[in-house]
């Protein structure tokens, strides 16, 4: 474990690492600084000198793990397990008096939990005074499932240190409230200072301290100038000790002095930072050193920063009203706070949601993300009740695990709208298994923004869009679309694209078609899509659109118009906003083409086409299908069994060859440490015939080498043998093929639906988990999808209906239905597996055939490299 930087409950910064023999002098001054209580409950008695000794003992015990948190050079807390047993050790904690409530306690017993886990402990015990009230509540509010007896004043805690569904959100719901508290000067500053303005008024300071002044800013500001006394009206400073400390300090200085601004800004009291300046990691080696001194200056005086390279911050409240960009003007408030990695893509969709009339609650240009990230924003927005939906744009995960797991609590919530850029074929990896062939950085950014609930756009347009529909509609009920045109061809387009869009235009009922019949005009246009004509009036439109609504047939209603010389469109729009007044449970989207009007209406949603319109209520639906869906949380991890497994993976990667490659034997070993059962034995080529025996005919026999990976490719493989001899002759005949003496793999010949399952680690996102059809199909059909792991049965059955395949799994054209469940929990085992175990490069279990009582892995190829572990506790990102 490296140290690790950690937000406080109030928002203060830490630093938590592995106790050293140098902390020996601050370890002590924390037991001598604490208060006779304080020792009181620590050590059920007062009195230095047990401290003293304890912490000696401490200090010189390979054999106990112990952490300690640091608040710069200061030492404040201290927390120790010792072992009781292999799978137990006792815990105890020490935090400052003036830290206490701080969150320390909890933080340290999450660290701790992870460390242990690692090496394969499965429970913690301590022993509490009953009156040590803090301490209890630590441990009854981290989440951990803990058991409590109690006698004559103490309390004996037992606690499993599995990560379970309860502790994970425990852990993230913590983390989210001191990110808003942490970002809170930079999100919502009071007093703002600017440094870089030049007195000529030129310059990207001077144009964001325009901004600020120009767009109403709510608080304080002054500008850091040298020389200036004022600038402009402004106030200006050499340097900003020298008066009020502020909230924020945006700084647009040379790189060059960048670095002196920060340290200037710390020492006069801000409490956030924007770097807009460039010149740092975008621009190579010597940038990125320093940008990594930069980010380590913010972090080790606790000051958060935004960017740097980046266009600014905005915060659109009425109370704060600040615009710390260039190159934006404040938008129309509302409810949808954006993050852009890109400027110019900020700007661009800036532009797009002002000509939408989307209301923006915040902007924040991410630049380089030194310090404040996707993950952050998204943590400090999640209970903001002001916000209500987000869009993020991003090229880069610093952290995709926790990415995917923050936004699939935020889109629980509120929608998550987010375009990714920099997923070019240029970026695909070469690989020797089917999987790692087919998890390219689109199928990888794909499945985690589909897991975790994130509505996917392609660019800003698309962005923008579909964020209109979801701050101005409420979220479909089902997926049934009703469509009304003036024009019957673009009804029927508009129909097309909603089939694309996984729409449902369903015809509408005899009842429902006879009172839009009598509605018509001189067209056969009653059912859906309906044509109401293109001489319909504003009045005969609202009528159409009021019987659709008010009847239980459709959730969303599109509504495409075409002007003629005949016709009223604008007319129309507004009745149809007097309409939809009505029916506030039903999406209403309206196109007017040919109004010679562009812009948002009041009271009624428009967008630019009708295909737009179609794709934004597409991704609504889905997003809404996603959200009413309940799905079980997968299994909880078994710290001791991932430790003996990743202990056994070390072990086979000092035996294997340089490309990693396991013999089939024993990676079928490690496979069946959870639960996983390849079918067959491995035997010499003499032995074969007696395992053919031993399984029963007819038999398929394979060359077992971890060197060969495509066997069938190689016709490494004889099937349907049916005795003794037949199987001596092939097993001597592959041997003959691969040109050495080698093992064979005899397996029963089994019958079912041929699947595949594997997983690859991506370098950015992670373990990838792979469903596609099996044997040679797999490469062919182009049916495929990945998950992030770890993920239950019931999360895999949801992606698994999404596959071309999934109608021959469920019984297809009167076959029986096979043993869907079973297939799923073994996708759940490769998942938890690969989360273990992060030794295991590659697997590919293919083919895995599924039948109408189980499953038989009838080929395992896996793959070994060095790896670190996934079990990442509660930090910042690095810098």
């Amino acid at each position: 474990m490296t140290s690790a930087e950690v937000l406080l409950s109030d928002g203060g910064l830490a630093q938590i690492r592995p106790l050293e023999s140098r902390d020996g002098p601050g370890v002590h001054a924390l037991h001598e600084r604490a208060s006779d209580d304080a020792l009181r409950l620590r050590f059920f008695s007062g009195g230095s000198r047990t401290a003293r000794i304890y912490v000696d003992r401490v200090l010189d015990s390979p054999d106990t793990m112990a952490l300690v948190a640091l608040m710069g050079e200061r030492v404040v807390a201290l927390a120790t397990a010792e072992p009781v047993d292999t799978e137990t050790c006792e815990v105890a904690f020490l935090v400052a008096d003036d830290l206490a409530g701080h969150g320390l306690g909890t933080l340290l017993l999450e660290h701790l939990a992870a460390r242990a886990r690692d090496q394969g402990i499965r429970r913690f015990t301590a022993l509490v005074l009953s009156d040590n009230h803090r301490m209890l509540d630590v441990f009854a509010r981290a989440g951990f499932l803990v058991s409590r007896t109690s006698r004559r004043g103490e309390c004996e805690l037992s606690m499993d240190t599995a990560v379970t569904p309860e502790v994970q959100e425990a852990v993230d719901l913590r983390e989210f409230l001191s990110e808003a508290r942490s970002l809170h000067p930079l999100l919502a500053p009071r007093s703002v200072a600017v440094y870089g303005v030049r007195r000529d008024g030129t310059g990207i300071g001077a144009a964001v301290l325009a901004a600020v002044r120009r767009d109403g800013f709510t608080g304080d500001v002054v500008a850091i100038h040298p020389r200036a006394e004022a600038i402009g009206e402004v106030p200006a400073r050499r340097r900003l000790g020298e008066g009020a400390p502020v909230d924020l300090a945006v700084i647009a200085v040379p790189v060059a002095d960048v670095l002196d601004a920060l340290e200037d800004a710390i020492a006069g009291g801000a409490r956030g930072a924007v770097v807009i300046s460039a010149g740092f990691g975008e621009m190579g080696t010597e940038g990125a050193r320093l940008q990594r001194e930069l980010g380590r200056t913010a972090r080790r005086h606790g000051v958060r920063l935004v960017g740097p390279n980046c266009l600014g911050v905005l915060d659109n409240a009425t109370d704060v009203r600040l615009n710390a960009t260039f190159g934006l003007r404040a938008p129309q408030p509302g409810s949808l706070a954006v993050a852009s990695q890109s400027g110019g893509v900020g700007i661009a969709l800036m532009d797009l949601l002002a000509r939408e009339g989307v209301g923006v609650r915040a902007f924040i240009s991410l630049g380089n993300k030194v310090d404040v990230s996707g993950n952050d924003l998204l943590a400090a927005w999640y209970d903001d009740p002001e916000v209500t939906c987000a869009a993020l744009y991003l090229e880069s995960f610093g952290n995709a695990r926790k990415f995917a797991r923050f936004a699939r609590r935020f889109s629980q919530r509120k929608p998550l709208v987010a375009v990714v850029g920099g997923r070019s074929a240029g970026g695909r990896r070469a690989g020797s298994s089917h999987t790692a062939a087919a998890a390219t950085p689109v199928v990888g950014v794909a499945a985690l923004l589909a897991q975790s609930g994130v509505i996917a756009c392609r660019d800003a347009e698309e962005l923008a869009d579909t964020v209109t529909v979801l701050t101005r509609e409420p979220l479909p009920g089902g997926n049934r679309l009703g469509v009304l045109s003036n024009a019957g061809g673009l009804g029927v387009l508009a129909a097309d694209a909603a089939q694309d869009a996984g729409l449902e235009v369903a015809a509408f009922s005899p009842s429902l078609r006879a009172e839009v019949g009598a509605l018509v005009s001189q067209t056969a246009g009653s059912t859906n899509p309906v044509d109401a004509g293109a001489g319909a009036d504003a009045g005969r439109l609202a009528a159409i659109a009021d019987v659709v609504l008010a009847s239980d047939e459709v959730d969303a209603l599109l509504v495409v118009l075409v002007a003629t010389d005949t016709n009223d469109v604008t007319g129309a729009l507004d009745a149809l906003a007097d309409v939809r007044r009505r029916y506030p449970e039903r999406s209403v989207v309206a196109v007017g083409l040919g109004a010679g009007e562009d812009g948002p209406r009041s009271g009624i949603t428009t967008l630019r086409s009708s295909a737009a319109a179609v794709a934004a209520l597409g991704r609504a639906s889905s997003y809404a299908a996603w959200r009413r869906a309940v799905v079980p949380p997968p299994p909880v991890p078994d710290p001791v069994r991932a430790r003996q497994a990743r202990d056994e993976a070390i072990y086979l990667l000092a035996r294997t060859g340089p490309e990693g490659w396991v013999v089939p034997g024993d990676a079928a070993a490690l496979l069946h440490r959870y639960g996983l059962e390849s079918v067959g034995l491995v035997a010499a080529v003499a032995d074969a015939p007696r395992a053919a025996e031993r399984i029963g005919f007819p038999v398929a026999v394979k060359v077992a080498s971890a060197d060969v990976v495509h066997r069938t490719e190689r016709r490494l493989v004889a099937t349907g043998l049916t005795s003794a001899p037949d199987v001596a002759l092939a097993a001597s005949d592959l041997e003959r093929r691969v040109g050495r003496p080698c093992a064979v793999l005899v397996q029963p010949m089994v019958s079912g639906v041929e699947m595949a399952l594997g997983m690859v680690r991506d370098p950015v996102l992670g373990p990838l988990v792979m469903v596609a059809p099996g044997g040679v199909a797999t490469d062919l059909a182009d049916d495929r999808a990945f998950l992030l792991p770890p993920f239950g049965s019931g999360e895999f059955q949801r992606v698994l209906h999404t596959l071309r395949t999934w109608p021959l799994l469920d019984g297809f054209r009167g076959a029986a239905r096979v043993d869907v469940e079973a297939f799923a929990d073994a996708a759940s085992a490769v998942g938890q597996l690969a989360v273990d175990v992060p030794e295991i490069a590659e697997l590919d279990l293919n083919p895995v055939v599924v039948a109408e009582d189980g499953i038989h892995l009838v080929d395992v190829k896996m793959r070994l490299a060095a790896g670190e572990s996934l079990d990442e506790p509660r930090q910042l990102r690095r810098t």
